[in-house]
C-alpha cells in the first residue's frame, strides 16, 4: 500500500464522516430518550444538513452537529434552528467543525453567538493496514466484555458511580440509562474480581465507530481499565467491519492521552457556539 493510500488526511471528507457518526449517535440517543421518557419532549430535526437535537434544557445533547458542513447555512436556517431551541426553553448551541463553510463564523458572530467550549475530534484507522497501538497491560484480574442483555441498569449504575466524586453522579445516571438503550450502540463493562468497575460505549455509523461513555469508579482508577476498554472496543469495531474509530476529548485531557496511546490523532478542534434564548 502506498503512503498516499495508507494515510488519512484531515480534510472535508474525513470531517463529514466523523461528524455524521456523531450526528447519528446523538439522534439515536434522543430517540431512545423519547421512548424511555415520552414526557421529556425529546426530539430532533434536520435543517440545512445539520441535526438539531432537544433532550431537555440542561442536557449536553441539546445542540446541533454538522452545521455548515454538508451545505451552507443561510440566515433563515439559523432562524429555524433558534426557534427549535428557544421554543423549548433552551439556549441555541452549535458544535461546529473548522472545515465547515467559510461563511459560518461571520453568521455566528453576526447573530451574537459566543464560543464557549473546544473539543478535539480524534480518529484512527481500523482493520487491514492499521498500525497496532501500544497499550499498558491491564491488571491480571481485569476482564472487559460487552454488557449482556438485561445489564443496562448495571452499566448505567457503574457509569454514574464513576462520576460520584464530581457531584454529577445523579445527572450522569439519567444520561447513562438512556445511552444503554440506544439503537446502533454497544455497552462495555470492565470487571475486577468479577465486580463491574468501569464502562465504555460505542455507536456505529457507516463504518465509523464512535467511542464514548468512559467512566471508572474512584477506587479502581489507575488499574488500566480504560485502556483495556478502549482496546476491546477497537477490536470489536474492526470485527464489525468499521474502518475508522473516533472519539472526542477535551484538549490536553487524560482521555486525549489515553487515545493517543492507542494510535489516535487529532483530526481538528471543534468549537461549540452558544446564543442565549430570548427573554420571555
Amino acid at each position: 500500500m502506498s503512503d498516499e493510500r495508507a494515510h488519512i488526511f484531515s480534510d472535508l471528507s474525513l470531517s463529514r464522516r466523523l461528524e455524521r457518526a456523531e450526528m447519528q449517535g446523538n439522534a439515536d440517543f434522543v430517540e431512545a430518550r423519547a421512548r424511555v421518557s415520552p414526557e421529556s419532549g425529546a426530539c430532533w430535526t434536520e435543517v440545512a444538513g445539520a441535526y438539531a437535537m432537544f433532550d431537555g434544557v440542561e442536557s449536553p445533547v441539546t445542540q446541533t452537529f454538522g452545521l455548515g458542513l454538508f451545505e451552507p447555512a443561510a440566515a433563515e436556517d439559523f432562524g429555524r434552528l433558534e426557534e427549535f431551541f428557544f421554543s423549548r426553553g433552551a439556549d441555541a448551541f452549535h458544535e461546529v467543525s473548522p472545515l465547515a463553510d467559510a461563511s459560518l463564523p461571520g453568521l455566528l458572530n453576526g447573530r451574537g453567538y459566543q464560543a464557549v467550549e473546544f473539543t478535539n475530534v480524534m480518529f484512527r484507522p481500523l482493520g487491514a493496514g492499521a498500525r497496532e497501538a501500544d497499550a499498558r497491560a491491564p491488571s491480571g484480574d481485569l476482564r472487559v466484555r460487552p454488557a449482556a442483555e438485561g445489564e443496562d441498569e448495571l452499566w448505567a449504575q457503574t457509569s454514574a458511580r464513576g462520576w460520584s466524586d464530581s457531584g454529577y453522579g445523579d445527572f450522569m445516571l439519567g444520561l447513562a440509562k438512556v445511552s444503554a438503550r440506544r439503537a446502533n450502540a454497544f455497552s462495555f463493562l470492565a470487571e475486577l474480581g468479577g465486580r463491574a468497575v468501569a464502562t465504555g460505549a460505542m455507536s456505529v455509523c457507516e463504518g465509523v465507530a464512535l467511542l464514548a461513555g468512559a467512566s471508572t469508579v474512584p477506587e479502581a482508577r489507575g488499574r488500566g481499565a480504560q485502556l483495556a476498554l478502549l482496546d476491546a472496543r477497537l477490536r470489536f469495531a474492526a470485527g464489525l467491519g468499521c474502518d475508522l474509530a473516533m472519539m472526542c476529548a477535551l484538549p490536553g485531557s487524560a482521555s486525549q492521552r489515553n487515545a493517543e496511546r492507542q494510535g489516535f490523532r487529532i483530526a481538528y478542534t471543534r468549537a461549540k457556539w452558544r446564543r442565549a434564548r430570548r427573554a420571555a
